[in-house]
């Protein structure tokens, strides 16, 4: 995925005395000081050499901007406008909306600014206001406080028209990882395509010899090692692998954009699990290279998923992952997340050169009936935003943690694997510098998703877009 796409329009007072003589050259300068600092942020800015000062003026720019298909709408107030006319825009364009004007006492901007505002509060229309000069003695606002809503909103505008793939059903009576989906096309405008199980295995047993020997032989030799034994053998490896292969064409074909995917018990007692394929869609390269990460949760959890799709798009595209919230260390003041497959390749190295996170990798027997591969690790150490999207009494809350992963004592890593005997999964270590009791008592839900990166900003915003409640865990 790309960058924000954001439309701007330059307002300015319709009067032709005024603006002659009050206006025109400062509005000039600030709106060509505006486009170059905008481009330097990270965004794609669409935007008139002119300044727009009357109704038809306002139609035509808005008409040209929703043509570049822009997704966040920035109204630049540089002097004195008429705040009708920055409602008009406003209406016109439709989209999340940033007020920006200037601390320059010549230009008026901040009249502009506060009449423009004060109108679409009046009529109920939600935005951002920014004051600020676009120099570098000036409090960075454009950074701390507009991008963040820029890439919620971005995320917000990405959710809709978006298919959600929903393979299987609810396992292992998991309630918090059902959904509506009525109540999603509804709340975030996403549709939701029910495919079978059956059909990945139906795909996998006609997928070509020839591509399963490439994307095997590109594993094994790709992993740190594999560790075979009468429950992980060439064969069922390489089953995995076919599955994985169906899937990605399932999601081709029917034009996915994010999953979920039941796999227990039905796959791992009488088939294959599925965690190389979460591993390898959410880590986003394989053997035919890189691809956009495909968020895709394990047990069927839709809003885990949805919560990881949110993850990405507030992140510019980063990997996504999810884990299950398994064990408090409350001496330690970290909680264990082990996951099968959708703990993700890249958090195994966080290294932009996928070969050098799958050497962090050991395919290991995967516990279940099945048998098959489990990608083993400790995800690498780094900061993490947390989140998860639950539901109280039908209503959506998102919790929020911005916090980190740690490489945890090697006494604590033993300690842990002793516990778990055979039942053996990567496991990443999260520091809880918070009330943990308070967080068990509160926290909705036995998965978690994250990405790299701080985001809490990014994620407050899309809450307050989506009329969801934010529970930022601090």
């Amino acid at each position: 995925m790309g960058i924000p796409k954001v439309g701007m329009i330059t307002f300015s007072d319709p009067r032709e005395h005024e603006f002659n003589v009050l206006y025109k050259e400062k509005t000039e300068a600030q709106m060509k000081a505006a486009a170059e600092y905008f481009s330097s942020l990270d965004m794609e800015l669409y935007s008139s050499d002119t300044a727009a000062r009357s109704a038809e003026e306002i139609d035509q720019q808005a008409k040209e901007l929703k043509m570049k298909g822009v997704e966040v709408f920035i109204a630049f107030i540089p002097c004195w406008t008429w705040p009708n006319g920055v409602v008009r825009g406003v209406q016109k364009m439709g989209l999340p909306t940033v007020l920006v004007s200037n601390d320059d006492p010549s230009t008026h901007g901040t009249v502009g600014l506060l009449g423009a505002g004060g109108a679409l509060n009046q009529i109920g229309y939600k935005h951002l206001r920014i004051q600020q000069d676009f120099t570098e003695e000036s409090p960075n606002l454009f950074e701390t406080k507009m991008m963040p809503y820029i890439r919620a909103a971005s995320c917000v505008e990405n959710l809709k028209g978006k298919i959600f793939g929903y393979i299987g059903g609810r396992s292992l009576g998991i309630d918090t990882g059902s959904f509506d989906p009525m109540q999603w096309k509804k709340k975030f405008m996403i549709d939701t395509d029910h495919v079978d199980h059956e059909e990945i295995i139906r795909r996998a047993e006609a997928i070509e010899s020839e591509r399963i020997e490439a994307m095997f032989n590109w594993l094994v030799n790709a992993v740190g090692a594999v560790k075979y034994d009468e429950k992980l053998t060439q064969q069922k490896l390489k089953y995995q692998i076919a599955c994985y292969l169906a899937t990605k064409d399932i999601i081709e074909d029917r034009h996915l954009d994010f999953g979920a995917i039941k796999c227990m018990p039905d796959l791992t007692n009488f088939r294959i699990p599925q965690c190389i394929s979460t591993a390898l869609l959410n880590g986003g390269y394989d053997a035919d290279g890189y691809f956009e990460p495909f968020a895709i949760s394990c047990e069927a959890d839709a809003d885990g998923a949805l919560s990881m799709e949110i993850l990405k798009l507030v992140s510019g595209g980063k990997p996504t992952m999810f884990a299950d919230v398994s064990h408090i260390g409350y001496k330690e003041k970290l909680i264990y997340l082990p996951n099968c497959g959708s703990m993700c390749t890249y958090y195994a190295g966080r290294s932009c050169d996928g070969c050098r996170n799958m050497k962090n990798i050991e395919l290991r027997r995967a516990n279940r009936p099945s048998g098959g591969a489990v990608t083993y690790t400790v995800p690498s150490a780094g900061d993490m935003t947390m989140a998860r999207l639950c539901r109280e009494d039908g209503r959506y809350q998102m919790f929020i943690i911005e916090t980190e992963f740690v490489e945890p004592k090697k006494e604590i890593l033993d300690a842990f694997v002793k516990a778990r005997g055979v039942h053996q999964l990567p496991v990443a270590f999260m520091k809880a510098d918070f009330d943990i009791e308070s967080f068990i008592d509160r926290f909705n839900s036995n998965h978690i998703s994250g990405v790299e990166g701080s985001y809490k900003k990014e994620l407050t915003e899309v809450c307050r877009m989506l009329n969801i409640e934010p529970v930022v865990i601090n």
